[in-house]
Order: C-alpha cells, then structure tokens, then sequence
C-alpha cells in the first residue's frame, strides 16, 4: 500500500516575535491553518523539518506546542517524523515524547532516509 508524507516545514507553523521568541499565539494559528487545509493531513504521515529552523524553543515552548497537538487530534493522527540537525536531537525527542504521552506516533530523526523508513513502515 503507498504512503503519502506530508513535510512541513518549521517556518510553517513556527512564528517568532519581534525580540526573536516563539510567538505561541501566531504559531497556534498556523497550526490550525495547516490542520484545515485542502488535503487532510489524516491521509498522510508527516515529517516536520526542523533542520533550517533560525528560532530555538525552551522545554516550555516545545511540552505547549505538543500539547496543542490534542486540538488536532485527526489531522496529526498518523505517524509524524520530526526531522532535525543533530545538535537540537534532545529537544526534537522531547517533543516527540510530549506527543507521545498524548497517544501520538512522533519520533524524532536526524536521518531523511531514516524518518522516511519510519513512515513507510506499516508498523505503529
């Protein structure tokens, strides 16, 4: 059966202020905007691409933005692969685990090659 991946990347949805901090409120509309759009997201596996992310998140900023995750539940409901530079890995498995406890299938990735297996892989 063919998969379809969905990537989205991070200046998709993350928002930043003026002073160079997330802006939780702008990127809580975009998530809502990426949620809504025309092809529903619960027909594809994702991959967030945080690899040419400029904006760093706190441990605060990454548990809010997958608790948020629970407001979408349907269109974040297949596997997403977060995809990072290996120096930000332990924040990306943070969130992912945030989302995990959340009963989403998150992993966080260093590898394109590596997320994409994860997603094809029929296995949950």
């Amino acid at each position: 059966m063919p998969t379809n991946i969905e990537i989205i990347r991070a200046h998709d949805f993350m928002k930043a202020t003026v002073a160079g901090k997330l802006n939780f409120e702008e990127s809580k509309k975009a998530l809502m905007e990426i949620a809504a759009a025309p092809t529903p997201s619960d027909d594809f596996e994702i991959i967030l691409d945080t690899r040419k992310a400029k904006l760093e998140l706190s441990i605060t900023d990454l548990f809010d933005l997958a608790s948020e995750l629970a407001h979408f539940r349907k269109a974040f409901s297949r596997k997403m692969a977060v995809l990072c530079p290996l120096e930000r890995f332990d924040d990306a498995g943070f969130f992912a685990l945030c989302a995990q406890v959340r009963d989403f299938q998150v992993r966080a990735f260093v590898s394109f090659e590596d997320a994409i297996e994860w997603l094809v892989v029929n296995e949950t």
